[in-house]
């Protein structure tokens, strides 16, 4: 049995795995298995060998068919199975006519052995030959060759070889990253038979005086489709490029104020908070007219909003491409060119209709005739076709026939919303609900979220919401996720998939055109979104038992003042949802507080309610007479509340989640001995918040936030399965004794509390990645030796300890540290790391390999010692040369690691040892050394830049910028900034430091790090350094004077792969070799690689 049983879901999962289950199903198949479903990967594989099957299940061959990744874990005995045989067969059928990616991991076997069918394999394959016939087995055998000649990851095993976690982060993160791409490569795969209409955007893309393009056509039609392909085409070519989908939802949804800062900050690569409707400041216009820029805004509706981003102020070169429905926004908002978006051909539409209806590219026999009669009525709309299909798709040929009589009778200006609406129409009730749902309350919101609220609902909710995939009524974007993690100064950002529900707008508007056609009567149709519908329904108690949801963005809505018994007569209402965007909570204000009720009484809720989010409540409770038996989640965020109900058991076995943000006024939580699947309880700055009910029975809980909570006078039982635990700022002395217990624990946050000792609770933190103790009087911090056998902190990635004013040891840190924070630790004296040891840089390399990037931020820590200064620059050094070989090392496998290093400390010398080539000013020049070994190398040069920022005096980032100049033997040079496979013609390259430069004093150490220093040697003797330092403000840019510059060059030999080994596999060459580092004289130095034997 496979993990799905229908192929109906297939789609959702993003890779397929096949492996041999009887050699690696209780060792790294599984951990492979749990590392990327941890990243929010779906994969499907066959449940069975995990136990003991080996037959191909039908939707095994299916999922082959439709996945655009698949993993093969090559074991001794893969070849000896069948099942793997006909699996990896079918896989390598498909990369040869669809290219999907493959990724073969070549698990204790030699990838030779592979390719040549040698050893154990060659074996299994005579066996073979004994028993299937001979044009099977000659297949098989192709296809292990073919994959056997793959580049991908060789795990050798044994005491020299790297440990399998490590390999598995870099499998799942290289996943990640072609997923990332795929996502817009599908796009175009959807463009069936409108490839002439790419092909005359990219003409007009071409043209130097076509600055703006416009995209016009009806809802369905493909614009957003065609927009995407070309962008994604021709977006490597431009300085920046922004995607913004949706720009009329979002305006609606975030204001387009809000919108515009955010979409300005991600082209500028700095924020920017303008307040007025127009561009007014300078600086802003004049940074936009220095960046090419590649730029969609997706469907617009209003002239102005093209206006309001800026568009006019973008570079020389810069092209935008809008998408809209209306020719006439296009032409008042200063389009150079508008392209119309024209429906299919008929035989394009055939194919396209085809695909879905019958997942090939013509009509099955039989069905011919009807098929061009569907094709007919959807008069070469892609998404009527798509969504007609996957209805139609192995349905009898009585239904097809009925299906088409309905369609003849309809007007033809009305024949496409029919055609979608046919689909809604053979749904059954429970899948057209979740469909109406989504269309007028979920669409955008995260995936996870929607399908717990849903599932509260209604019986088989994720049955339905499947069953809206397959029929193309909705999709699933999954999309990359980035957040800050809990650091101010944070340089890395935590990358992770997450599923967001998205619907097309044609569908969207279908649905609410449903509810609308309920009734004529607003209290009597079913959903409630509309703001003036809800004003008039909430003022006037229009209010009836036909109203199952209301949704409001109370961003857009006056004060409102109605009866406290409006609800009442809204027996089954399930869902309310009265929000303002998440940004504008963060910031909140007394003005938001907008809906009243005409007495002070606390307001009656119906006891059917699932999800109730309601930000700026006003009331001191929930009423007395609400029963939340089916409450799945709550979520009142900056309300007005003392108390949710009254001190009595409630039974609450549906509550999920609590979010209780920012009560300021909330005293106490209620028993919550009833919610015993209650996942998690967020009181976040509830300041009032007195005491908290025990959760040592909540099994289920896995997050706790407690941040703000300044009155909390006890702290309750807790369970030890929590996954993530903030307790800042709520006045604790000790870390209570619990902790050490919590194995499961990944973040850990306790800022600003008054704890002065935390050695003896959390270093036992097996699973602990994050931890910021910011602002607390700590003294010293735990000792951790990581080669003892409790291997303490091993998982610790990100550590903060800024403002730790009282703090004056820090001893044997972890080496490999992500982020290390230590800002304004003003006590601070000695600093030292484990394992700093430069001889042992090939044991650590196996603690670096998946990492990426690092900051190590000791700003204003003016009493460091000598001694703790050397320790910080050799391990900066240490990290820097982990990079430098993981980019040698992806070169081969095809990808690039855009990894860097931010190191500071104060000072105003750099080391001599480190950097040999040092200047008094902003510039310098060095000689490079011979390459004495003939073979290729890479160059990896090491900035370190002393600088003071004590006056650029408000916040913002600071931009490092290096001119560089090399030059070859034969007197050519190269003003490129790295990158292999495309030089850049350019000599200017340029780091962002993610500092703060208004809290900088005095003189400040630099050491810099970024990938695109990383250089190809093309037998160049020197290289010459220009730097400069720039602090990035809101208004204005100051220019900061550099007052010492060095350079440090590492050396990286680079191996050819003319035996197709991966990365690893050529990482481990380079191993076995001497590497040595050369400083500007060609003498060896202290801060790279090397190994002394």
């Amino acid at each position: 049995m496979a993990s799905s049983s229908s192929s109906s879901t297939l789609m959702k999962y993003h890779v397929f795995l096949s492996f041999r289950g009887e050699d690696t199903r209780l060792n790294f198949t599984s951990h492979l298995l749990e590392a990327l479903k941890s990243k929010g990967l779906d994969v499907f594989f066959d449940e069975e060998k995990l136990e003991k099957g080996e037959q191909l299940s039908q939707a095994l061959s299916r999922a082959i068919a439709v996945l655009n990744i698949s993993i093969i874990v090559l074991s001794a005995d893969y070849a000896s199975s069948k099942s793997c045989l006909v699996e990896l067969s079918d896989i390598m059928i498909r990369k040869r006519s669809h290219g999907p990616t493959v990724i073969p991991i070549f698990y204790h076997v030699d990838p030779s052995n592979v390719q040549k069918i040698g050893g154990s394999f060659e074996t299994s394959f005579e066996e073979h030959e004994s028993k299937q016939p001979t044009d099977t087995v000659q297949r098989w055998k192709s296809a292990f060759a073919e994959i056997g000649a793959l580049k991908g990851w060789h795990i050798e095993g044994g005491k020299f070889d790297r440990p399998e976690t490590e390999y598995i982060k870099d499998v799942v993160e290289y996943v990640i990253k072609k997923l990332t791409n795929i996502g817009f490569e599908s796009a175009s795969e959807e463009l069936v038979g409108i490839e002439y209409q790419k092909n005359a955007i990219l003409k007009l893309i071409k043209q130097k005086d076509c600055r703006v393009i416009g995209l016009w056509g009806m809802g369905g039609q493909g614009k957003s489709t065609l927009a995407e392909a070309v962008y994604k085409k021709f977006s490597s070519e431009f300085e920046s490029h922004w995607f913004l989908q949706n720009v009329r939802e979002e305006i609606k949804k975030q204001g387009k104020e809000s919108l515009r800062n955010e979409f300005l900050s991600k082209l500028l690569d700095s924020n920017v908070d303008i307040g007025t409707p127009s561009i007014g400041s300078t600086l802003t216009q004049e940074r936009l007219n220095k960046k090419k820029v590649l730029v969609v805004l997706d469907d617009v509706d209003d002239s102005d909003q093209i206006d309001y981003m800026g568009v006019k102020h973008f570079g020389y070169g810069s092209k935008t491409i809008i998408t809209s429905r209306d020719r006439q926004v296009l032409e008042s908002g200063g389009a150079d060119a508008i392209h119309e978006v024209k429906g299919l051909n008929e035989n394009d539409s055939l194919q396209l209709f085809s695909t879905f209806a019958f997942k090939q590219l013509n009509p099955a026999v039989g069905f011919q005739y009807l098929s061009r009669r569907f094709v007919k009525y959807s008069q070469g709309n892609p998404l009527a076709l798509k969504v007609l299909g996957s209805d139609l798709n192995k349905r009898s040929k009585n239904y097809w026939e009925s299906k088409v009589e309905k369609l003849k009778d309809c007007p033809p200006d009305k024949k496409i919303a029919e055609a979608l609406k046919s689909s809604y129409d053979g749904l059954d009730l429970v899948e057209q609900n979740i469909f109406l749902d989504i269309a007028c309350f979920f669409k955008g919101e995260p995936m996870k979220r929607t399908k717990l609220i849903l599932s509260g609902c209604y019986k088989g909710a994720e049955c339905g919401i499947n069953k809206l995939f397959d029929k193309c009524l909705i999709n699933v974007s999954s999309t990359l996720n980035f957040s800050l993690g809990y650091f101010r100064y944070s340089a890395m950002r935590r990358r992770e998939l997450r599923d967001i529900i998205d619907m097309h707008d044609t569908l969207e508007e279908m649905g609410k055109d449903i509810v609308c056609q309920e009734s004529k009567t607003l209290g009597k149709c079913s959903r409630l979104w509309n703001l003036k519908h809800v004003e008039e329904v909430l003022k006037y108690n229009k209010g009836t038992d036909r109203i199952q949801g209301i949704k409001v963005n109370m961003l857009r809505i006056d004060n409102l003042s109605f009866q406290p018994s409006v609800f009442e007569s809204m027996i089954n209402l399930r869902c309310i949802i009265f929000y303002f965007p998440s940004d504008l909570l963060r910031n909140g204000h007394e003005d938001y507080k907008k809906l009243h009720t005409y007495q002070d009484d606390i307001i009656s809720f119906p006891d059917e309610l699932r999800y109730l989010r309601w930000d700026y409540y006003p009331f001191k409770s929930l009423s007395s007479g609400f029963n939340p038996k089916n409450l799945v989640a709550l979520e009142i965020s900056c309300g007005n509340m003392e108390q949710l109900w009254n001190e009595v058991y409630q039974d609450l076995v549906h509550l999920r989640r609590i979010n209780l943000f920012s009560c300021k006024n909330l005293k106490k939580i209620p028993n919550l001995s009833g919610a015993v699947n209650l996942k998690r309880l967020d009181c976040e700055n509830c300041e009032s918040l007195v005491e908290l009910p025990s959760l040592a029975h909540l099994t289920s809980l896995r997050t706790l936030y407690l941040m703000g909570c300044r009155s909390l006078k006890k702290f309750p039982e807790i369970p030890n399965n929590f996954d993530e635990l903030d307790l800042s700022e709520i006045g604790i002395k000790e870390v209570p004794d619990f902790i050490e217990h919590l194995d499961r624990l990944q973040r850990f946050t306790l800022t600003n509390s008054m704890v002065k000792d935390v050695s003896s609770n959390i270093s036992k933190l097996k699973s602990l990645e994050f931890l910021d103790l910011s602002g607390c009087p700590i003294v010293k911090f735990a000792t951790v030796d990581v080669r003892s056998p409790s291997l303490r902190f091993k998982s610790l990635k990100y550590m903060s300890m800024d403002r730790c004013k009282s703090l004056k040891l820090l001893s044997e840190l972890p080496p490999y540290l992500f982020e290390l924070n230590v800002h304004d630790c003003t006590s601070l004296e000695k600093v030292s790391f484990a394992d700093q040891n430069l001889y042992q840089f090939d044991d650590l390399y196996a603690d670096y390999a998946s990492f990426r990037a690092f900051t190590m931020l000791f700003c204003n820590c003016f009493n460091l010692n000598q001694e703790s200064i050397n320790n910080i620059e050799t391990n900066a050094m240490l990290k820097i040369g982990s990079l430098a070989e993981k980019w040698a090392a992806g070169f081969y496998c095809g990808f690039f690691d855009e990894g860097f290093l931010i190191c500071c400390f104060p000072g105003n010398k750099i080391s001599a040892n480190k950097f040999k080539c040092q200047s008094m000013n902003s510039s310098l020049s060095l000689k490079i050394a011979p390459n004495g070994g003939g073979g290729s190398r890479f160059l990896v040069f090491v900035i370190c830049l002393v600088a003071d920022l004590t006056h650029c005096g408000y916040i913002g980032d600071v931009e490092c910028i290096c001119k560089f100049q090399l030059t070859a033997a034969d007197g050519g040079n190269d003003g490129g900034g790295g990158g292999y496979e495309k030089p850049r013609s350019e000599s200017e390259i340029s780091l962002l430091l993610f500092l703060e430069p208004e809290n900088f004093k005095d003189y400040h150490v630099f050491i810099l790090y970024t990938a695109d220093m990383v250089i190809e040697d093309q037998n160049y003797e020197e290289a010459s350094f220009e730097f400069y330092l720039r602090s990035l403000g809101l208004k204005d840019d100051i220019d900061v004077k550099v007052e010492r510059c060095g350079v440090h060059v590492i050396y990286v030999d680079a191996e050819s792969d003319t035996d197709d080994t991966d990365a690893t596999d050529a990482t481990e060459k380079r191993h076995a070799g001497n590497k040595r580092s050369f400083s500007q004289d060609g003498e060896e130095g202290d801060g790279g690689l090397k190994r002394l034997k």
